[in-house]
């Protein structure tokens, strides 16, 4: 086990605290919240939802969308199966691709319907679902062991020299999953923290004179020492 993994995950919950992932609605309330995760079925499928809503977009926008959802008492299998694509699709306007995800979101709820059990592989099938979304619906939703691997992802553990940003997603998901504790708790918290640093700290132009990870980075050490040799 690679050691450099719970070091970075310590690290970085030191910086940015827990985060309390997946926000859900809590009951008598429209807007999600970051209340530690699903806790009826409900919310579960919000999170599936959610986790739909959110491809390609910021989750600010998806959060809107389910916000709107839930105005009109539609953020259910039931209630979006009854209602009509067209419908649906003003309805989550602020996700973006609202007419693609609105088509995606019936497929989710006609498979919520038809089974009692989710599963990584059921939910691999779906048109639309792909690796991220179906990890993010069974580690955020069901509590199954599956890590998250997204573009921030990529991006810092490229720059850490973990992983091969271009390495298939399987490569990188499996590469987390030997090195940390099989435990949801820090699957969790561990792809929320990286999420929270990437948009804050590790961005496309990084901010390294910030970040507590600079020590460990490559990239930060690579680009010093070029730095110090010009001035030599």
């Amino acid at each position: 086990m690679d050691g450099r993994f719970l070091k970075v995950y310590e690290l970085l919950r030191r910086a940015h605290g827990p985060r309390r992932w997946w926000p859900v609605t809590p009951p008598g309330e429209t807007k999600p919240l970051y209340t530690g995760g699903p806790r009826s079925d409900l919310q579960r499928f919000e999170v599936a939802a959610g986790a739909i809503l959110t491809q390609n977009t910021a989750w600010t926008n998806a959060a809107r969308a389910i916000e709107n959802l839930n105005r009109l008492g539609a953020i259910s299998p039931g209630a979006i199966g009854r209602m009509d694509v067209q419908s649906l699709a003003l309805a989550i306007r602020s996700a973006g691709y609202f007419n693609q995800k609105a088509k995606r979101l019936k497929t989710i709820a006609a498979h919520f319907r038809a089974n009692r059990k989710m599963t990584r592989e059921g939910l691999l099938a779906l048109d639309g679902v792909g690796p991220e979304t179906a990890d993010s619906i069974m580690l955020y939703g069901f509590k199954a062991p599956f890590f998250v691997v997204d573009a921030y992802t990529r991006r810092l553990f490229g720059r850490l020299d973990l992983v091969d940003p271009s390495a298939s997603y399987e490569e990188i998901r499996e590469r987390f999953e030997r090195n940390l504790p099989r435990r949801v708790f820090v699957y969790k918290e561990y792809h929320a923290l990286i999420v929270e640093h990437g948009k804050l700290v590790c961005r496309k132009a990084p901010l390294c004179e910030k970040c507590l990870l600079k020590k460990l980075c490559l990239m930060y050490l690579e680009r010093k020492e070029t730095k110090q040799g010009r001035i030599g």
